[in-house]
């Protein structure tokens, strides 16, 4: 760690970053329950609840593109402030709104104003660790943050039986202040003045323009685009899923958060594998395996008219979703190798491009939502062939992995992460 002895202390510190961090993952996974409450209430028509998720996902991919190399700028606090701001001010507007398109206009904004804390907190992060240390940290910033998706519809569920689907815009807004006060009373600025680089849009159009002619970065980040399509389209229709196909109710948060466990399973086992087998062989590995499980499991399931039980469904998901977990990572820590250069503005690229590709193909997939689970097993048995196509037709160099620090990078391709 810099020599610092101002600011909280460890267990604070990490704390503190997780419950910024946990601002993405609380604001997409507390909502899922109340989806169809949303659509009923503000007139919203067949499967448009959707867009719900989908704005939200495509605002916060997009708007960091810009807080990174901000927060290269002014430094990691303002960054954060300013992003919490545009949070609270959204969550507001969702709040209060009275149509469809005014919600969507708040979680929009929701989404752009999360990006800031997001992207500036890893940065924070860095700036204060290094090494063995920084690992540590991120290592256990992770394990907390794994915990959000998993309690977080359960949350929103539990506030909805004492209140309507406005509260849990409420507790969004309650958590936002806290982590905002908390971070001005006890966080000091980590970028000193000699170490910030001025916001240049030229900067960032050349990072932009070094990705695009990067062969190794600009495949990958089309490759994790595509696996992140599909679930982005989980993410969309997962209550519908759960709660019209399978008519769990009250249960959705219950299995939602198991497959949210074999997500951060599969992370944690990564971190054990990827220094024994490398990150380019998990991945063809986990991409193949995918692919073969989702064409036995969409023939299965069309054989079974698009309702194939819910045991053999979540015998499908579980390991589908550890694949998934394997690959998020690994697919931008591949990604940004070559661009240790510009690692700042490159990270914040790499996310909005990626997401540019995920976003509107996942909504796609949601939107093909007819009350079977075969929309979203097209979606999983397309994009993993895609993807897998990808990777064995790439004739990038392998690629070793050389530092440790990769495995903490923030993966910006999955909110979860």
């Amino acid at each position: 760690m810099h020599p610092d002895q101002t600011g909280p202390g460890f267990k604070e510190f990490v704390i503190l970053m997780a419950l910024l961090t946990s601002l993405v993952a609380m604001t997409i996974d507390s909502m899922l329950p109340a989806l169809s409450q949303i659509a009923r209430e503000l007139g919203a028509e067949q499967n448009e609840q959707q867009f719900v998720v989908s704005s939200f996902l495509l605002a916060f991919g997009v708007a960091q593109m810009f807080f990174g190399p901000l927060s290269d700028a002014i430094g990691r606090r303002p960054v954060i402030f300013i992003g919490i701001s545009i949070y609270v001010v959204g969550s507001v507007f969702c709040v209060f709104a009275a149509s469809f398109d005014e919600m969507l206009i708040g979680r929009a904004m929701q989404g752009v104003g999360v990006a800031g804390p997001r992207v500036a907190t890893m940065a924070l992060v860095r700036d204060k660790f290094e090494g063995d240390a920084m690992a540590r940290v991120m290592s256990l910033i992770m394990m907390i943050f794994i915990l959000v998706p998993v309690f977080a519809p359960a949350i929103g569920q539990g506030i909805m039986f004492i209140a309507d689907w406005r509260a849990i815009f409420s507790v969004l807004i309650g958590m936002a202040v806290i982590a905002f006060a908390w971070l001005a009373l006890r966080q000091p600025e980590t970028l000193p003045l000699d170490r910030r680089r001025p916001f240049s849009a030229v900067r960032i159009g050349g990072a932009v323009l070094e990705i695009f002619k990067t062969r190794a970065s600009i495949g990958y980040i089309f490759m994790s685009g595509l696996i992140f399509s599909a679930f982005v389209g989980y993410l969309s229709s997962s209550q519908q899923i759960f709660q019209e196909v399978y008519g769990l109710g009250e249960l959705f948060p219950l299995y939602f958060g198991i497959l949210a466990l074999a997500l951060g399973a599969a992370s944690y086992m990564n971190s054990k594998l990827v220094m024994r087998f490398g990150m380019r062989r998990l991945c063809r590995t986990s991409l193949i395996s995918v692919s073969c499980l989702s064409i036995i499991f969409i023939i299965a399931a069309y054989a079974m008219d698009g309702r194939p039980p819910l045991i053999l469904f979540m015998a499908y998901m579980l390991p589908a979703f550890f694949c998934f977990g394997v690959l998020f990572g690994n697919f931008v820590a591949l990604a940004m190798e070559p661009l240790g250069h510009i690692a700042g503005v490159g990270a914040s690229a790499v996310g909005s491009i990626s997401s540019l590709i995920s976003v509107p193909l996942g909504a796609t997939i949601g939107q093909q939502f007819n009350g079977t689970v075969l929309p979203l097993l097209a979606g999983f048995t397309f994009f993993s062939l895609a993807g897998s196509s990808s990777c064995s037709g790439s004739n990038t160099r392998s690629l070793a992995f050389r530092s440790s620090s990769f495995l903490c990078a923030p993966s910006h391709s999955c909110p979860w992460q």
